[in-house]
Order: C-alpha cells, then structure tokens, then sequence
C-alpha cells in the first residue's frame, strides 16, 4: 500500500505542469524590454570583464506570447524559433537580473547586460552587478539556481531598471 500511495504521488508530481513565475515586463510592455531573444545567440560574446554588443531591438508588429508576455523579435524567422523552443530562448529567471536571484530576490533586468553560459541567456541590472556576477559566474549560478525555486511564485519585479531607457520594440 505504501509503494501505491507514493507511486501515485510520484505520477502526480511528474503530471502536473512545471510552475513558471511572472516574467518582468517594464515600461515598454515587452518582455526584456522589446529586445529579440533570439538574435542574442548570433551576438559575439567578448570576454569576461569587457561590455558585451548591444542587443537587437525586436518589431512591434513580430510578436509571439510566452510566460504570460509579449515578446518582440526582428524578423518572421526568429519568431518562429522562438516559438518552436521559448525556454531556451529566454532568459533564465523570468527576465529578472541573475545576480539578484543569487542573492535571493527579483529585481529587474538590463537586456544591455548579458551573457550566454552553458548555452542560457542570463541578464542583469548594472555594471557594477555585472562586476559582481563575473567575479564568480558558475558560482553565481549555483546560487541563483538553489534560491530560484524559493522566489519563483512570488510575482514579477515591479521595478524600474535603473539608468535604463527604451522606447520598446521598433515600430512596424
């Protein structure tokens, strides 16, 4: 009887569809302020240390819904990857800066300030964060990953990102 009970637990848990947080939206209404997840991965990383290339801002009018959001892209084709596999285009943590959720909250993220690691696109809020997250990255992310199940029901960051203006996606 005690192998039913938590085999019928076991399937229960497996059924149930995996939980994902609010995703951050800013001023603009766009997940990660209107820029196109996608494009980030034809982006060349520079060194640890050195700011990355600016991201690629996405169309109004190439959208797709995700995570209860709207995400812009830059063309027909990168929408339609994104659709095909949004989890592995979008950020880690609903959009929320990485090194916040490795210190155990949710604060908004910069799409300027990013990083692809292990084949994930991580943001955050500031250089002076980015300073502190690529002290330690795989040590950082260990952590975001331990305190991410913990915050991830809480809602989104209602936050402004600091030293951070966007007018969005680009109009069609």
């Amino acid at each position: 009887m005690k192998r039913f009970a938590l085999t019928v637990a076991a399937a229960l848990t497996l059924a149930a569809p995996a939980f994902a947080g609010d995703q951050y939206i800013d001023g603009t209404g766009f997940a990660v302020s209107g820029y196109d997840v996608v494009a980030y991965r034809g982006l060349d990383q520079v060194a640890v240390g050195q700011s990355q290339p600016a991201p690629v801002r996405g169309r109004a009018d190439i959208t797709a819904e995700y995570n209860g959001a709207t995400w812009a892209f830059s063309s027909e084709e990168n929408r339609d990857k994104f659709q095909q596999n949004p989890s592995f285009y979008a950020p880690q943590y609903d959009g929320h800066c990485a090194y916040g959720v490795s210190k155990g909250g949710k604060v908004p993220a910069n799409p300027n300030l990013w990083r692809i690691v292990d084949d994930k696109l991580y943001l955050n809020i500031t250089d002076v964060v980015v300073g502190f997250w690529e002290e330690d990255v795989p040590g950082n992310i260990n952590l975001a990953e331990g305190n991410w199940p913990g915050i991830e029901p809480d809602g989104a960051s209602s936050s402004v990102i600091p030293k951070f203006t966007s007018e969005g996606p680009i109009a069609n």
